[in-house]
């Protein structure tokens, strides 16, 4: 595995993190909130943005338009079954969500869910160093790398592993800035 491999799967892992962060509220409305949501249709679980265009009209509500019609009771549904807390209201046509404000107690709920979303990151980072190391250490026991060799890139690893780690605190510093922010 080599350095531009190891850093392409540590990138995937910090995007990852990125993305569960977007999925925590903040004070506004955003469509990203409802990217975890899924609807069951015709069998199979679709993800609430195939079937429905997401808007935000105003910064407390969030308007969905499903492309078909029949499917408004089923995203109807899987909004209000999910773990986001909102009561959609569906006029037939469109389903609104309202977005109130976030109070003090859901804010500190917010921060601690964006913060295991950023352990889960780092556990991710840790695994892929882990899994590279043990190739390293592999190939210097097979007699492939010297024994320099083999720290200079487990050093590198190591390096590499910091730097995206730190990438993750900082991302998480910003999401708790904004779920702070009233």
């Amino acid at each position: 595995m080599s350095n531009k491999e190891i850093e392409a799967s540590m990138r995937k892992s910090v995007e990852a993190a990125k993305r569960n962060f977007n999925t925590i509220r903040t004070g506004r409305a955003n469509p990203t909130l409802l990217d975890r949501i899924t609807v069951d249709y015709y069998g199979a679980e679709t993800p609430l943005k195939s079937l429905a265009t997401l808007s935000t009209p105003d910064s407390q509500t969030i308007s969905i338009q499903p492309f078909d019609l029949s499917t408004l009771t089923l995203i109807e549904k899987s909004i209000a079954t999910s773990d986001l807390g909102f009561t959609p209201n569906n006029d037939g046509k469109i389903i609104r969500i309202n977005v109130p404000p976030l109070t003090e107690d859901r804010r500190k709920e917010f921060c601690k869910i964006a913060s295991k979303y950023a352990e889960e990151g780092k556990v991710s980072l840790r695994n892929i160093r882990r899994e590279a190391i043990e190739k390293v250490k592999k190939l210097e026991k097979a007699g492939e790398l010297s024994e320099d060799q083999s720290r200079d890139q487990q050093e590198n690893i190591q390096k590499l592993t910091d730097k995206f780690i730190v990438e993750i605190d900082n991302h998480l510093n910003d999401k708790e800035a904004d779920i702070l922010k009233v």
